[in-house]
């Protein structure tokens, strides 16, 4: 295992939410109702989840987007700092609700979401010269579709040409221009997310394979396959390989997918080859879904470094 060393700086932006969540048995079928066993609410957001899960790695971690000026807005940069992201880019929209995701946790933490993106989709100018003034310091920056196409794109275009690292989380999926993928360095799609970009289903290795091959076509530089209870499939146009799950007893898998992006973010920020930053994402994913929660979830660097050493020849 590669050791991980100094302290990077990663930038998130995206999608700040507060999670509404019931658990059931079961999920219900399209037009039945069933009764649920609890109800909870936490923080999340796809930007916000991979901030903090930069964060818990020890290294300097800064959120850039927006909330509402509803009662989540406050708790929810209340929370982020004190799972010691950096807010000072964080603003507040008048006139319109925080971000919110709706979600449903089935049997074995399957989940179904419903997301209202809220003052997320207000984010603009002011988050582009933010993220322009922070560049020099970063070694990453963590884009998702939770805020505009057109001002993920600018930034990744901007980061890119700084010699910054982009890795595009492509959820929820949206249409994007063809350009965009050029100033992509890293996309990490899960099965689902994968399927809708590239037109088949992603449901074996062999199908991962085809996707990252196909997405690579689109020119960005590597492509990172979630594969959930599969593990992570990876390629970069010269080398690939597959990278098994931990085994974990899962309990809730929602934003598995960000504790694997942010620790990734990290573990190449700090040194580490591209297939040793997988089995890195890999182990915080594991992790993740141990816990209830989305920020909550979002596993230590001492927990990752544990289970991925005890899972690595």
């Amino acid at each position: 295992m590669a050791t991980l060393r100094s302290r990077p700086l990663i930038l998130s932006l995206g999608g700040i939410n507060m999670d509404l969540v019931t658990f059931a048995d079961r999920l219900p079928a399209g037009g039945e109702t069933v009764v649920g066993r609890q109800f909870v609410t936490y923080a999340g957001g796809k930007g916000a989840n991979q901030a903090v899960a930069a964060a818990r790695m020890g290294v300097r971690s800064a959120m850039v987007g927006r909330v509402g000026d509803d009662m989540f807005g406050p708790q929810l940069i209340e929370l982020l700092q004190s799972a010691g992201v950096e807010t000072g880019a964080v603003g507040a929209s008048e006139g319109v609700s925080s971000g919110i995701a709706v979600i449903s946790v089935g049997e074995g933490g399957q989940n179904r979401i419903v997301q209202v993106l809220g003052a997320n989709d207000t984010c603009g100018e002011a988050e582009f010269n933010a993220i322009a003034g922070l560049l020099p310091e970063a070694s990453a920056v963590l884009l998702q579709l939770e805020v505009s196409v057109d001002l993920s794109l600018r930034v990744a275009a901007l980061a890119v040409s700084r010699g910054v690292t982009v890795i595009l989380d492509p959820g929820p999926v949206r249409p994007v221009p063809a350009e965009f993928y050029r100033h992509v360095s890293i996309i990490t799609p899960n099965e689902t997310e994968a399927e809708a970009l590239v037109g088949h289903p992603v449901a074996n290795l062999d199908a991962a394979e085809s996707a990252a091959s196909e997405l690579l076509n689109r020119d960005v530089a590597a492509a990172v396959i979630k594969l959930g209870a599969l593990g992570a499939y990876w390629s970069d146009g010269n080398d690939s390989g597959h990278v098994p799950p931990f085994p974990v007893a899962a309990v809730d898998t929602v934003a598995a997918g960000d504790a694997f992006n942010g620790a990734m973010a990290v573990a190449l920020s700090e040194g580490f080859s591209l297939p040793d930053a997988v089995r890195w994402g890999c182990a915080a994913g594991a992790l993740a879904v141990t816990t209830v929660g989305a920020q909550d979830s979002m596993p230590t660097r001492d927990a990752v470094a544990q289970l991925f050493s005890g899972g690595c020849d």
